[in-house]
């Protein structure tokens, strides 16, 4: 089975350069997408150094948008999906990652964090659906309905669907692993007002 790697971004010059450099080292993967949602500093820039594809969405649609439409700029049978804001990540994560989809064990398998920041690990223990880190089949995927409007309740609506379906999702840790909060990123007003806008998102998927 060949595999996509897809990278949805919103502004993330400060990261998104070693979370390309560690799918890059990962021989697993046949394809590489970079997904800027309208980003507006150097994401694209940045991401534009290395020998990947950058898709660079002229708006923000939001994060499932992001992810439907680097979906479609491919014919992998296997979807990795990454977030941009990773620090520690390195190939071994991505190959224990995608393990249990290219075994043909599961159809999907969500990365959880372990041994590496607090709250991030803590929020990922209490709520693993909720991790943007995921290898899916490609047949599952297009089947879920709606993914484009869901914005941060993406992940949720994923695994919704697959609880719903009967497959079984695998958790695999990925120690050392930590995502660098929005508040960091955007400043304490700017990065308060997008973690309110992902609990809205995340609400209004578990509604669906």
């Amino acid at each position: 089975m060949r595999v996509a790697a897809i990278v949805p971004a919103y502004n993330e010059e400060q990261t998104i350069g070693t979370v390309v450099e560690a799918l890059l080292q990962c021989q697993l993967i046949d394809e590489l997408i970079v997904v800027s949602d309208g980003s507006d500093d150097h994401t694209v820039d940045v991401a534009s150094k290395y020998p990947v594809k950058v898709i660079e969405l002229k708006e923000n649609v939001g994060k499932g948008g992001a992810m439907k439409a680097g979906a479609s700029a491919t014919t992998c049978d296997v979807l990795l999906f990454v977030d941009a804001d990773l620090v520690g990540l390195n190939h071994e994560h991505i190959k224990a990652l995608l393990e249990p989809v290219l075994s043909r064990r599961t159809a999907m398998s969500i990365g959880v964090f372990s041994e590496g920041r607090r709250s991030t690990d803590l929020a990922q223990k209490l709520a693993p659906s909720l991790s943007g880190q995921r290898a899916v089949r490609r047949d599952l995927f297009d089947e879920v309905p709606n993914l484009e409007n869901s914005g941060y309740g993406v992940e949720v609506t994923l695994t919704q669907f697959a609880e719903k379906n009967h497959v079984e999702v695998v958790r695999v840790p990925l120690p050392a692993v930590f995502q660098v909060m929005k508040e960091e990123k955007r400043g304490l007003v700017k990065g308060f007002a997008a973690r309110l806008k992902m609990y809205w998102d995340i609400v209004r998927s578990l509604r669906i």
